[in-house]
């Protein structure tokens, strides 16, 4: 059964998702709200839409249109009160992240998906990578429980706009990614931070564009995350460069498709004698058309999707509580 979708912002997220929507057959495009409505206009356009409600205020959509869903692709400030408005509506939402501009935001709007018994889903849509998912295969295939996880980030995109005025750029608006690509990895959680931020004297960035953050996981895991959003020269790919190490050897991900673990095999000698271990990329659906597949399912099935609130949550956590250390300049616990 083909379900109606109705997109809340007209940005140019927004616009890909308006793409998404109307290009997957198990979905229909029925309306698109913005604040500015006449953007949302100018999308439909140019996607050749011609018959969708456009406007500029959600109840009022969700009344002339009847959706099944909402798509929310509006601005974090924004994400809150779209998200109750259409929960409370009696509609699921799968919105963009970060789930919320702050942890009281977000800790209420996964309190009314639990009042309305409604799926509230975060598209944290890096996790929908083939790459990501063979790299979890190999550890978790290969290396026991891992208690050493460490991610490498350094790029030098030179964005202009809003980002080059941002208090805590890096953290707060990319390192979600990373911190929650670490959770998928690990299968664990987040117990506490150390975390430091500072600006290069070279940054084109305001606020600080680099960070490191040791994060207390369980399970005995220490996650150590190294970034920048001002490094030059050799960058990494923006999915991170990767190693976890096991009681039974080491897997490392190049953030391309370099994937690669060397697993003991004889434990005898000052160096323990390893074999190389391989794992095949199962193609599937990336970026946020696998977001938009895992949402339908869940929607099908009952079963929790990736980014489900009760679970993104958490990697929201890891972000505030890093800003909070490195504001604070000492170790914090991470709190939901």
């Amino acid at each position: 059964m083909v379900k109606k979708a109705l997109l809340v912002g007209a940005g140019g997220m927004g616009r890909a998702w308006a793409r998404n929507l109307t290009e997957c057959d198990q979905t229909t495009l029925v309306g698109w709200v913005d604040i500015r409505p006449e953007a949302a206009e100018q999308g439909a356009q140019e996607l050749e839409l011609s018959d969708i409600y456009i406007g500029d205020d959600l109840k009022k959509a969700i009344e002339a249109t009847k959706p099944d869903f909402v798509v929310d692709v509006t601005v974090p400030e924004a994400h809150h009160d779209v998200t109750i408005t259409a929960l409370e509506a009696g509609l699921p939402v799968l919105g963009e992240k970060p789930m919320a501009h702050s942890m009281e935001a977000a800790r209420e709007m996964v309190a009314v998906a639990e009042r309305t018994g409604k799926l509230y889903m975060v598209s944290q849509s890096r996790r929908y990578d083939a790459r990501i998912a063979a790299y979890r295969r190999l550890i978790h295939e290969n290396l026991g429980p891992i208690e050493i996880l460490n991610s490498d980030f350094y790029l030098g995109p030179h964005f202009g706009g809003f980002r080059d005025e941002m208090d805590h750029v890096l953290l707060l608006d990319m390192a979600i990614h990373t911190f929650d690509a670490a959770r998928y990895l690990s299968g664990a959680d987040p117990v506490s931070v150390y975390c430091e931020e500072f600006n290069p004297s070279w940054s084109w960035y305001r606020g600080a564009a680099c960070a490191n953050a040791c994060f207390e996981m369980t399970g005995g895991l220490r996650y150590t995350y190294r970034g920048s959003w001002c490094a030059e020269g050799r960058m990494t790919s923006w999915e991170a460069e990767w190693r976890a190490v096991g009681p039974k050897g080491t897997a490392t991900w190049n953030g391309h498709d370099q994937i690669v673990a060397e697993v003991v095999v004889e434990p005898n000698g000052f160096f323990s004698k390893t074999e190389e271990r391989t794992v095949a990329i199962e193609p599937e659906p990336g970026g946020i058309a696998g977001s938009l597949r895992d949402f339908l399912r869940a929607l099908e099935t009952g079963l929790p999707p990736m980014g489900e609130c009760h679970d993104n949550i958490k990697s929201l956590a890891m972000v505030f509580a890093a800003i909070e250390s490195a504001t604070k300049g000492q170790r914090v616990p991470v709190t939901l």
